[in-house]
C-alpha cells in the first residue's frame, strides 16, 4: 500500500478538509474491515467514500463487484491507475454525493443485498446512516468507520447520556458490534480524534415490529427534541402537535411514567409508544 501522502504528492493534490478527507494509512486495518464484512466472491460491495482505495482494493480482490462512490473528482484518475496496476477490473467508480445517489442506476442487475463499507466523512456520517436505514432492504450488513464519539452514541444503551435518536433508529433495525478502535495516528492527514469501526447487521424483520415505522421515527425524534425535559413535556412541546390530554392518555396506555426522559426508554418501549399512537390515529378517537 503506497502511503496516502506519497500518492497525493505524486499528483500535486491535497486532502480537502471540507470533504472530511482523512485517508487510512494502515493496510492491516483495511484488511480487518474487509474480513469483518465477510466479503466473498458472490458479493456486491457498496463503498461510501472510496478515497485513495485503501478499502476499495482489498474489497475488489474478494468481491464479485465493487461500486465505489466518492464526491471528489480529483482522485479518480489516481484511483483508476491504482486499480489498473493491480489488474482489478470489477470496480465501478461513481463520482457522486452518496446522499443524492440513485443506487438503482449503479447496481449490477439482479444483485442481492449489498455489503456496505466505508470510512465515513465525519461531517455527514449521521446523514449517511439515516440513508442506509431508509434503504436497508438493499443492505445485508455495513462495516463502517466512524468518529469515536459517533460510534459510542450508536452503541450506547438506554440510560447513557450518549444514547439518542440515531441510537434508537439503528438499534431498531440492526444488531450492532464494536469491531476495532483506530487511533488518529493511522490517518493522513491526522484528525483530531480517533475512530471506531462498527458492524451493523440489518434485520430482515425488526425484533420488535413497529406498525408504522415512519411514525416510530417521528416519535423518537420528538422525544429527543428536548432531551433534558421529561418525556411528557418534550412530547407536548414537539412538532407532533398533540394535546396535553392525549399525551397523558398515550403515556398511561403504554405504561410509561411521564416523568421519565427519552434516553431511559429502550427500543421496545418506543415501539409500544408509536404503535399505540398509530392505532389511536387510525381509529380517529
Amino acid at each position: 500500500m503506497i502511503p496516502p501522502r506519497t500518492l497525493l504528492q505524486s499528483r500535486g493534490l491535497r486532502a480537502r478538509k471540507r470533504l472530511g478527507q482523512n485517508f487510512l494509512t494502515n493496510p492491516a486495518i483495511a484488511e480487518k474491515i474487509i474480513a469483518q464484512a465477510a466479503v466473498g466472491p458472490g458479493d456486491v460491495v457498496l463503498e461510501i467514500g472510496a478515497g485513495l482505495g485503501a478499502l476499495t482494493i482489498p474489497a475488489a480482490r474478494s468481491a464479485l463487484a465493487v461500486v465505489a462512490v466518492d464526491k471528489d473528482p480529483r482522485i479518480f484518475d489516481l484511483l483508476r491507475a491504482e486499480l489498473a496496476a493491480r489488474n482489478l477490473t470489477n470496480v465501478e467508480l461513481v463520482e457522486a454525493d452518496f446522499l443524492k445517489l440513485d443506487l438503482k442506476r449503479h447496481l449490477p442487475a439482479g444483485c442481492g443485498p449489498l455489503i456496505v463499507i466505508g470510512n465515513l466523512p465525519y461531517n455527514i456520517s449521521s446523514q449517511i446512516l439515516v440513508r442506509l436505514i431508509q434503504n436497508r432492504q438493499r443492505v445485508r450488513r455495513a462495516v463502517v468507520m466512524l468518529q469515536k464519539e459517533m460510534a459510542e452514541r450508536l452503541l450506547s444503551a438506554p440510560g447513557s447520556r450518549d444514547y439518542g435518536r440515531l441510537s434508537v433508529m439503528l438499534q431498531y433495525c440492526a444488531d450492532l458490534k464494536n469491531v476495532i478502535a483506530v487511533d488518529a495516528t493511522q490517518f493522513f492527514p491526522r484528525p483530531q480524534v480517533g475512530s471506531v469501526v462498527i458492524e451493523a447487521r440489518f434485520h430482515r424483520r425488526p425484533k420488535v415490529l413497529a406498525d408504522n415505522e415512519k411514525l416510530l421515527f417521528e416519535v423518537v425524534k420528538a422525544a429527543f427534541g428536548q432531551r433534558r425535559k421529561t418525556l411528557r413535556n418534550a412530547l407536548r412541546g414537539s412538532f407532533l402537535d398533540l394535546s396535553a390530554a392525549l399525551i397523558d392518555r398515550w403515556l398511561a396506555a403504554a405504561a410509561i411514567d411521564p416523568r421519565r426522559r427519552a434516553e431511559t426508554l429502550d427500543v421496545a418501549e418506543f415501539v409500544t409508544l408509536s404503535n399505540w399512537l398509530h392505532h389511536h390515529l387510525a381509529a380517529g378517537d
